[in-house]
Protein backbone atom coordinates (compact mmCIF):
# COMPACT_ATOMS: atom_id res chain seq x y z
CA UNK A 1 0.00 0.00 0.00
CA UNK A 2 1.37 3.42 -0.96
CA UNK A 3 0.20 6.96 -1.64
CA UNK A 4 -1.11 5.93 -5.05
CA UNK A 5 -3.44 3.50 -3.27
CA UNK A 6 -4.56 6.31 -0.99
CA UNK A 7 -5.25 8.55 -3.97
CA UNK A 8 -7.21 5.75 -5.67
CA UNK A 9 -9.16 4.27 -2.74
CA UNK A 10 -9.49 7.40 -0.63
CA UNK A 11 -8.54 8.69 2.79
CA UNK A 12 -11.11 9.45 5.49
CA UNK A 13 -10.23 12.06 8.12
CA UNK A 14 -12.50 11.72 11.12
CA UNK A 15 -12.29 15.10 12.86
CA UNK A 16 -10.51 18.16 11.52
CA UNK A 17 -9.45 20.33 14.44
CA UNK A 18 -6.00 21.88 14.77
CA UNK A 19 -4.10 18.62 14.44
CA UNK A 20 -6.29 17.20 11.68
CA UNK A 21 -6.06 20.47 9.76
CA UNK A 22 -2.27 20.54 10.07
CA UNK A 23 -2.02 17.03 8.67
CA UNK A 24 -4.50 17.69 5.88
CA UNK A 25 -2.55 20.79 4.85
CA UNK A 26 0.61 18.69 4.69
CA UNK A 27 -1.02 15.99 2.56
CA UNK A 28 -2.45 18.47 0.09
CA UNK A 29 0.92 20.21 -0.13
CA UNK A 30 2.40 16.80 -0.99
CA UNK A 31 -0.05 16.56 -3.88
CA UNK A 32 -2.61 14.14 -2.47
CA UNK A 33 -5.68 14.97 -4.62
CA UNK A 34 -8.28 16.89 -2.64
CA UNK A 35 -11.09 14.73 -4.03
CA UNK A 36 -9.37 11.63 -2.59
CA UNK A 37 -10.02 12.96 0.94
CA UNK A 38 -13.29 12.65 2.83
CA UNK A 39 -13.56 14.73 6.01
CA UNK A 40 -16.17 14.13 8.68
CA UNK A 41 -16.44 17.14 10.97
CA UNK A 42 -19.58 18.65 12.53
CA UNK A 43 -18.25 22.21 12.35
CA UNK A 44 -15.97 22.53 9.31
CA UNK A 45 -13.78 25.63 9.37
CA UNK A 46 -13.72 28.20 6.59
CA UNK A 47 -10.22 26.98 5.71
CA UNK A 48 -11.44 23.39 5.39
CA UNK A 49 -14.33 24.39 3.16
CA UNK A 50 -11.90 26.06 0.76
CA UNK A 51 -9.57 23.05 0.37
CA UNK A 52 -11.69 21.18 -2.17
CA UNK A 53 -11.92 18.00 -0.07
CA UNK A 54 -15.20 16.13 0.37
CA UNK A 55 -16.85 17.33 3.58
CA UNK A 56 -19.52 15.28 5.38
CA UNK A 57 -20.38 13.33 2.23
CA UNK A 58 -21.20 9.61 2.02
CA UNK A 59 -18.01 7.67 2.72
CA UNK A 60 -16.36 5.13 0.40
CA UNK A 61 -16.94 1.51 1.41
CA UNK A 62 -13.28 0.49 1.62
CA UNK A 63 -10.99 3.49 1.87
CA UNK A 64 -7.26 2.88 2.04
CA UNK A 65 -6.98 4.62 5.37
CA UNK A 66 -9.11 6.20 8.08
CA UNK A 67 -7.33 8.68 10.33
CA UNK A 68 -9.14 9.18 13.62
CA UNK A 69 -8.48 12.70 14.90
CA UNK A 70 -11.44 13.32 17.19
CA UNK A 71 -11.13 14.07 20.89
CA UNK A 72 -11.32 10.96 23.11
CA UNK A 73 -14.63 12.10 24.66
CA UNK A 74 -16.18 12.22 21.17
CA UNK A 75 -15.02 8.73 20.24
CA UNK A 76 -18.27 7.02 21.18
CA UNK A 77 -20.25 9.08 18.68
CA UNK A 78 -17.60 8.97 15.95
CA UNK A 79 -16.65 5.29 15.70
CA UNK A 80 -20.06 3.97 14.61
CA UNK A 81 -19.70 5.97 11.36
CA UNK A 82 -16.66 3.86 10.36
CA UNK A 83 -17.44 0.53 12.04
CA UNK A 84 -18.54 -1.09 8.77
CA UNK A 85 -15.01 -0.63 7.40
CA UNK A 86 -13.50 -2.82 10.11
CA UNK A 87 -12.06 -6.32 9.70
CA UNK A 88 -11.09 -5.51 6.10
CA UNK A 89 -8.25 -3.91 4.19
CA UNK A 90 -8.83 -0.40 5.54
CA UNK A 91 -6.03 0.81 7.81
CA UNK A 92 -7.10 2.79 10.87
CA UNK A 93 -4.68 5.33 12.34
CA UNK A 94 -5.63 7.03 15.61
CA UNK A 95 -4.09 10.18 17.04
CA UNK A 96 -6.60 10.25 19.91
CA UNK A 97 -4.64 10.66 23.13
CA UNK A 98 -5.04 7.93 25.72
CA UNK A 99 -7.21 5.55 23.67
CA UNK A 100 -5.50 2.13 23.46
CA UNK A 101 -5.45 -0.14 20.43
CA UNK A 102 -7.64 -2.66 22.27
CA UNK A 103 -10.47 -0.13 22.44
CA UNK A 104 -10.39 0.30 18.66
CA UNK A 105 -10.21 -3.46 18.11
CA UNK A 106 -13.31 -3.85 20.27
CA UNK A 107 -15.18 -1.10 18.42
CA UNK A 108 -14.05 -1.82 14.85
CA UNK A 109 -13.28 -5.54 14.83
CA UNK A 110 -10.37 -7.56 16.17
CA UNK A 111 -8.96 -8.24 12.70
CA UNK A 112 -8.74 -4.57 11.78
CA UNK A 113 -5.24 -3.19 11.10
CA UNK A 114 -4.81 -0.37 13.61
CA UNK A 115 -1.97 2.07 14.23
CA UNK A 116 -1.91 4.17 17.37
CA UNK A 117 -0.01 7.44 17.06
CA UNK A 118 0.98 10.12 19.56
CA UNK A 119 1.82 13.46 17.92
CA UNK A 120 2.51 16.66 19.84
CA UNK A 121 1.34 20.23 19.40
CA UNK A 122 4.35 21.57 17.42
CA UNK A 123 2.86 19.48 14.60
CA UNK A 124 0.66 22.54 14.00
CA UNK A 125 3.72 24.29 12.55
CA UNK A 126 5.26 21.21 10.94
CA UNK A 127 7.76 20.68 13.79
CA UNK A 128 6.05 17.86 15.67
CA UNK A 129 7.29 14.42 16.57
CA UNK A 130 4.93 11.44 16.46
CA UNK A 131 5.41 7.98 17.97
CA UNK A 132 3.59 5.07 16.30
CA UNK A 133 2.85 1.42 17.09
CA UNK A 134 0.70 -1.01 15.13
CA UNK A 135 -1.34 -4.03 16.20
CA UNK A 136 -0.70 -7.59 15.02
CA UNK A 137 -2.84 -7.13 11.90
CA UNK A 138 -0.83 -4.14 10.67
CA UNK A 139 1.61 -4.98 7.89
CA UNK A 140 5.02 -3.44 7.35
CA UNK A 141 3.69 -1.60 4.30
CA UNK A 142 0.86 -0.15 6.37
CA UNK A 143 3.28 1.06 9.02
CA UNK A 144 5.37 2.64 6.28
CA UNK A 145 2.28 4.38 4.92
CA UNK A 146 1.34 5.64 8.38
CA UNK A 147 4.82 7.05 8.79
CA UNK A 148 4.70 8.82 5.42
CA UNK A 149 1.33 10.38 6.25
CA UNK A 150 2.41 11.54 9.70
CA UNK A 151 5.68 12.97 8.41
CA UNK A 152 3.52 15.71 6.92
CA UNK A 153 3.69 17.37 10.36
CA UNK A 154 7.20 16.46 11.51
CA UNK A 155 9.35 13.55 12.60
CA UNK A 156 8.06 10.01 13.22
CA UNK A 157 9.50 7.33 15.51
CA UNK A 158 8.39 3.71 15.93
CA UNK A 159 7.88 2.10 19.31
CA UNK A 160 8.68 -1.45 20.32
CA UNK A 161 5.50 -1.87 22.39
CA UNK A 162 2.33 0.03 23.15
CA UNK A 163 3.36 0.17 26.81
CA UNK A 164 5.95 2.79 25.85
CA UNK A 165 3.16 5.23 25.01
CA UNK A 166 2.91 6.33 28.65
CA UNK A 167 6.53 7.51 28.60
CA UNK A 168 6.08 9.08 25.16
CA UNK A 169 3.04 10.95 26.46
CA UNK A 170 5.04 12.23 29.42
CA UNK A 171 8.08 13.33 27.37
CA UNK A 172 6.98 14.54 23.94
CA UNK A 173 3.20 14.64 24.32
CA UNK A 174 3.15 16.80 27.45
CA UNK A 175 6.67 18.16 26.94
CA UNK A 176 5.74 21.28 24.95
CA UNK A 177 3.83 22.55 28.00
CA UNK A 178 6.97 22.13 30.12
CA UNK A 179 8.95 24.19 27.61
CA UNK A 180 6.25 26.87 27.42
CA UNK A 181 6.41 27.16 31.21
CA UNK A 182 10.19 27.43 31.05
CA UNK A 183 9.75 30.38 28.67
CA UNK A 184 7.34 31.96 31.14
CA UNK A 185 9.83 31.48 33.97
CA UNK A 186 12.78 32.85 31.98
CA UNK A 187 10.75 35.90 30.98
CA UNK A 188 9.65 36.53 34.57
CA UNK A 189 13.25 36.21 35.75
CA UNK A 190 14.35 38.70 33.09
CA UNK A 191 11.72 41.15 34.33
CA UNK A 192 13.05 40.70 37.87
CA UNK A 193 16.47 41.75 36.57
CA UNK A 194 15.14 44.97 35.08
CA UNK A 195 13.92 44.11 31.57
CA UNK A 196 10.53 45.20 30.25
CA UNK A 197 7.94 42.39 30.04
CA UNK A 198 7.84 42.48 26.24
CA UNK A 199 11.61 42.40 25.85
CA UNK A 200 12.05 39.66 28.45
CA UNK A 201 9.45 37.51 26.70
CA UNK A 202 10.98 38.06 23.26
CA UNK A 203 14.43 37.11 24.54
CA UNK A 204 13.11 33.99 26.29
CA UNK A 205 11.05 32.80 23.29
CA UNK A 206 13.85 33.32 20.77
CA UNK A 207 16.43 31.72 23.05
CA UNK A 208 14.41 28.54 23.60
CA UNK A 209 13.41 28.26 19.94
CA UNK A 210 16.94 28.91 18.73
CA UNK A 211 18.56 26.51 21.19
CA UNK A 212 16.08 23.80 20.19
CA UNK A 213 16.84 24.28 16.50
CA UNK A 214 20.58 24.20 17.21
CA UNK A 215 20.21 21.03 19.29
CA UNK A 216 18.49 19.30 16.36
CA UNK A 217 20.85 20.48 13.65
CA UNK A 218 24.25 20.40 15.36
CA UNK A 219 26.56 17.39 15.18
CA UNK A 220 27.29 17.58 18.91
CA UNK A 221 24.92 16.21 21.54
CA UNK A 222 23.19 18.59 24.00
CA UNK A 223 25.80 17.94 26.69
CA UNK A 224 28.59 19.11 24.39
CA UNK A 225 26.57 22.09 23.21
CA UNK A 226 26.16 23.09 26.85
CA UNK A 227 29.91 22.82 27.41
CA UNK A 228 30.57 24.88 24.28
CA UNK A 229 28.80 27.93 25.71
CA UNK A 230 30.08 27.56 29.28
CA UNK A 231 33.25 29.57 29.91
CA UNK A 232 35.14 28.65 33.11
CA UNK A 233 34.00 30.85 35.99
CA UNK A 234 31.76 32.83 33.64
CA UNK A 235 28.15 33.88 33.75
CA UNK A 236 26.77 30.66 32.20
CA UNK A 237 28.64 28.52 34.71
CA UNK A 238 27.21 30.58 37.56
CA UNK A 239 23.68 29.99 36.27
CA UNK A 240 24.24 26.30 35.56
CA UNK A 241 25.52 25.67 39.09
CA UNK A 242 22.02 26.53 40.28
CA UNK A 243 20.14 24.80 37.45
CA UNK A 244 22.17 21.57 37.54
CA UNK A 245 22.11 21.08 41.32
CA UNK A 246 21.40 17.35 41.80
CA UNK A 247 19.25 17.98 44.88
CA UNK A 248 17.35 21.20 44.11
CA UNK A 249 17.97 21.89 40.43
CA UNK A 250 16.49 20.82 37.12
CA UNK A 251 17.54 17.10 37.10
CA UNK A 252 15.32 15.97 40.01
CA UNK A 253 12.55 18.38 39.00
CA UNK A 254 12.34 17.07 35.42
CA UNK A 255 12.51 13.45 36.61
CA UNK A 256 9.59 14.11 38.96
CA UNK A 257 7.68 16.00 36.26
CA UNK A 258 7.96 13.27 33.65
CA UNK A 259 7.21 10.55 36.22
CA UNK A 260 4.06 12.35 37.35
CA UNK A 261 2.82 12.66 33.77
CA UNK A 262 3.65 9.02 32.97
CA UNK A 263 1.95 7.81 36.15
CA UNK A 264 -1.16 9.80 35.27
CA UNK A 265 -1.13 8.37 31.75
CA UNK A 266 -1.09 4.86 33.24
CA UNK A 267 -3.95 5.74 35.61
CA UNK A 268 -6.08 7.05 32.75
CA UNK A 269 -5.28 3.97 30.67
CA UNK A 270 -6.31 1.62 33.47
CA UNK A 271 -9.55 3.44 34.33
Amino acid sequence: MDMDDVAQDGLVLLGCGKMGSAMLAGWLKRELPAKAVWVIDPKPSDWLQNTGVRINEDLPEDPAIVLIAVKPQMMGDALPTIKAMGNGKTLFVSIAAGTPIAAFEKALGEKSPIVRAMPNTPAAVGRGITAIIGNDHTTGDQLDLSERLLKAVGQVVRLESEGQMDAVTAVSGSGPAYVFHMIECMAAAGEAQGLSPALALQLAQATVAGAGALAEEADEDPSQLRVNVTSPNGTTQAGLEVLMDEDKGLPPLIRATVKAAADRSRELRDD
